[in-house]
C-alpha cells in the first residue's frame, strides 16, 4: 500500500447514540481506539479528514438530530477535518456537502474508509468508492457493527458480518481490506 499526500480519511458516523444498548451484541472492541489512531496520523500528516454524520429521520432513533446520541463520539468530535457530511442514508456520497464533488475537486483518487456500522454505512460508502472508481482502502478493525436478524428467523453476528463485508469488499474488488497497523504502516 502506498497512500499519496491527498488520501483522505472517511469517518464514518462515530456516534454517541450507537452505544445504546438497544442496538445489542457489537463485535470489536477496539474500533474506536483504532479509528482516533487513524485520526491522530492523518492530521499528523496533514491529509485530508472528512467526518461523516448520520441524521436519522426515524422516530425514536438514537441517532436523531436534536438527541444526545446524534453527537460525534469524543475520538472525534474535535478532531481537525476539511470536511463535514451529513447524511440521511447509508451512503456518504449521498448527504450534504457533496463528497465526490468536493473530492474529485482536490484530485483525491484514494480513501481509506472508518467507521460505524461496518455491514451498513461503511461497507456502503466502501462499495460506492469504488464503483466511482476511486481507491479504497478500509481497516476493517478500526470499524464495529452489531448482532443483525435477517428473514425467517436467520441471525448473524456482528463477527459474522463483519468478515462477510471483507469478503463482499475485498473479493469483490471494491476495496483492499487490511488492519489499521498496515495503513499506518504505509
Amino acid at each position: 500500500m502506498d497512500f499519496d499526500d491527498t488520501a483522505a480519511l472517511l469517518v464514518i458516523d462515530v456516534q454517541q447514540g450507537f452505544d445504546d444498548p438497544a442496538w445489542g451484541e457489537r463485535d470489536n472492541p477496539e474500533a474506536e481506539a483504532n479509528i482516533g489512531r487513524l485520526v491522530q496520523a492523518w492530521a499528523d500528516a496533514g491529509r485530508p479528514i472528512v467526518l461523516v454524520r448520520h441524521d436519522s429521520r426515524e422516530s425514536g432513533s438514537p441517532l436523531a438530530p436534536g438527541t444526545p446520541g446524534n453527537a460525534l463520539k469524543p475520538v472525534v468530535a474535535e478532531a481537525p477535518h476539511d470536511l463535514f457530511v451529513t447524511k440521511q442514508v447509508n451512503s456518504a456520497f449521498y448527504g450534504e456537502p457533496d463528497l465526490r464533488g468536493w473530492l474529485d475537486e482536490r484530485g483525491i483518487r484514494q480513501v481509506v474508509v472508518c467507521g460505524i456500522q461496518t455491514n451498513q454505512c461503511v461497507e456502503t460508502t466502501a462499495r460506492m468508492a469504488g464503483n466511482l472508481g476511486y481507491d479504497v482502502t478500509l481497516p476493517i478493525d478500526a470499524t464495529h457493527t452489531f448482532d443483525m436478524a435477517g428473514p425467517g428467523g436467520m441471525r448473524l453476528t456482528a463477527a459474522e458480518l463483519a468478515r462477510a463485508t471483507a469478503v463482499n469488499l475485498d473479493g469483490g474488488g471494491f476495496a483492499r481490506v487490511v488492519s489499521t497497523d498496515e495503513v499506518l504502516g504505509a
